[in-house]
């Protein structure tokens, strides 16, 4: 019997997530129905492919093997259903592509611009997306492409079935209501005794907050927790604190705020299964992009 390349999928998420419960919520289904294509999948195999200890479920040796196959097989497919695309003359329909909300504001306006007049069959849908859940929304195929991002002290952590590849950088600023140290050389502990506004704790950005004080040595005094940058960078006029803002995040600040730079920088990546490196939608949404990175910021290849 031929295995189902459907519960292959299934199987490769399990081992990613652990639990039934979590593939369940991840790609919409009842726990009940992915437990029963898991049961179909191991008759298929003709192996048992989990073990079970009360509501835990982990792989047998053969279902680790078995997903290791599924990562090679569902690259391939990915390959061959650009090669399809690629087949048909002229690109058409939809690309689901994940965002963040600066690059939605910075990126994205003129990358459509462009696709919409070069190829206006090919109809891409955005939608922002918290980066922590992006991995989980390329692999289900809720997403096809995806911008994501990462920070010095705080690295993207490499993704099973995803590929990714750099597309631009920016600096990081310092953002106060006033000039920061005495010096020419001003740092971030000379805001070590200030309150300080992050991100909402779990996010990229309030990582690396965090992470860039204690490696200066002190562990910042948190008064405001705000995601929106503009947001940020009112608190920080009206004298709430200090915040670290990429550059991006940083533009048309209010009266009052002065910007220093720091010796940090956010990464701006594409993220897609892998194997859609030669899709043609995905290639083309990709190269467009790369051609709307605004003037002062770093284009990585």
């Amino acid at each position: 019997m031929m295995l189902d390349v459907r519960r292959l999928r299934l199987l490769r998420e399990l081992a990613l997530r652990g639990t039934i419960a979590a593939v369940a919520q991840a790609l919409s289904f009842s726990p009940s129905a992915v437990s029963q294509q898991l049961a179909v999948l191991e008759r298929e195999a003709g192996v048992p492919l989990l073990e079970r200890t009360g509501r835990r479920v982990r792989l047998t040796p053969a279902g680790q093997n078995l997903v290791r196959h599924a990562e090679v097989v569902l690259q391939r497919l990915e390959q061959a259903a650009g090669e399809l695309v690629d087949a048909r003359h002229g690109l058409a329909g939809p690309l689901r592509i994940g965002t963040f909300p600066t690059a939605a504001r910075a990126i994205l306006p003129t990358a459509l611009t462009a696709l919409a007049r070069e190829h206006p069959g090919l109809e891409p849908m955005v939608s922002e997306v918290d980066p922590a859940d992006v991995a989980d929304a390329l692999r289900a195929g809720d997403l096809d492409l995806a911008l994501i991002h990462d920070y010095d002290f705080v690295p993207q952590p490499t993704e099973p079935g995803l590929a990714t590849h750099p597309l631009c950088s920016e600096s990081v600023y310092l953002a106060s209501a006033a000039p920061i140290g005495a010096s020419d050389d001003p740092a971030i502990t000379d805001c070590e005794d200030m309150p300080w506004i992050t991100a909402i704790p779990g996010t990229a950005c309030h990582a690396m907050t965090i992470r860039a004080c204690q490696a200066a040595g002190f562990t910042p005094r948190v008064r405001h927790h705000i995601d929106e940058f503009a947001t940020v960078l009112a608190l920080v006029a009206a004298g709430q604190g200090v915040a670290l803002i990429p550059q991006l995040g940083a533009v048309n600040p209010p009266p009052g705020v002065v910007l220093t730079r720091m010796p940090i920088r956010r990464r701006t990546m594409t993220a897609h299964r892998a194997g859609a490196d030669a899709h043609p939608a995905v290639a083309t949404v990709t190269a467009a992009l790369r051609t709307a990175v605004p003037a002062g910021l770093e284009t990585e290849q």
